[in-house]
């Protein structure tokens, strides 16, 4: 039998993966961003109270997009500073000196901070929806004393407006989408990360990215239409599409919190786009690592 191993080892990306994730937990940047992003949340309810409009949906506004916020800067922050760290400490050579291939050292880095960002977004969605149902509840024994000695049609059709704003599927699937777009963003950032020279330049370079990405979807359209449509112009623009990701399409988010009603093949095909770039990102990541000197 040849003692020949696979080029790929799952195991081996998992052993990575789990150790980067304990690393990343150890950092106080973290605790200090999910605290904030915890506080916020909860006092969403608070903000709520505050404004005109609907409470509950004043609160998922800003818990989502709140969640959406942190998601994004962890998910920057946590890799831009993996690989240069990893060389600073001479871990890097440590481990690509073993049986380990770059391609499973990149991928179990990405891994680990998909572990981070999993457990960050559960929290917050947990301390979400302990506070939308609470103020959900709230709301419907208000509406309930409100509505003594009114018409039950009409009281019945306030409470069954509030029931629908509480925690639904279609919310479930929007929190689904943040993560996809955090996952994204970490991908992108260790490709850059490959090739940067310091941890400030990734971290800065990928912000730009980040912003380019939510207009480029505004400028495509402006240019379409006052430049014209011909092959060239949409070969290049999705050249352009490629590095840089239009996220603009992960608002769908945005059309949850405000109450719009979303299809779930319109989550599905934004899951699958996230998954996609997140894929193509670490490939790329992978084709310069692979060369690089270290």
């Amino acid at each position: 039998m040849s003692g020949r191993r696979p080029v790929v080892s799952l195991r081996r990306i998992n052993a990575i993966a789990l150790n980067t994730f304990t690393e990343l937990t150890r950092l106080k940047v973290f605790y200090f961003l999910l605290l904030f992003a915890l506080l916020l949340i909860g006092s969403s309810a608070l903000m709520a109270r505050i404004t005109f409009q609907q409470e509950l949906q004043v609160l998922k506004d800003v818990a989502l997009g709140a969640m959406s916020i942190f998601a994004s800067l962890l998910a920057i922050l946590a890799t831009a500073r993996l690989l240069p760290q990893d060389v600073e400490d001479r871990t890097i050579y440590t481990i690509l000196a073993k049986p380990v291939e770059r391609f499973e050292y990149l991928a179990g880095k990405l891994g680990g901070v998909l572990l981070l960002l999993a457990l960050s977004v559960l929290l917050m969605s947990v301390v979400f929806f302990v506070v939308l149902f609470l103020r959900q509840q709230t709301l419907l024994a208000e509406t309930a004393r409100q509505m003594t000695g009114l018409p039950s049609a009409e009281a019945a059709d306030a409470q069954a407006n509030i029931r629908h704003a509480g925690v639904t599927t279609t919310l479930v699937l929007a929190i689904v989408i943040i993560y996809c777009k955090a996952a994204l963003l970490a991908s992108l950032t260790l490709f850059i990360s490959t090739f940067a020279t310091t941890n400030i330049f990734t971290i800065v370079t990928t912000v730009f990215v980040y912003f380019i990405g939510h207009l480029q979807g505004t400028a495509r359209e402006y240019w379409l239409q006052n430049a014209g449509s011909t092959v060239g112009r949409r070969l290049f623009l999705g050249a352009i599409a490629l590095f840089f990701p239009d996220l603009q399409l992960f608002n769908v988010v945005d059309d949850v919190a405000a109450g719009a009603v979303v299809p779930v093949t319109l989550f599905a095909k934004t899951a699958g786009l996230g998954v996609a770039y997140t894929a193509i990102y670490l490939l790329f990541a992978w084709a310069v690592f692979y060369r690089k000197e270290l």
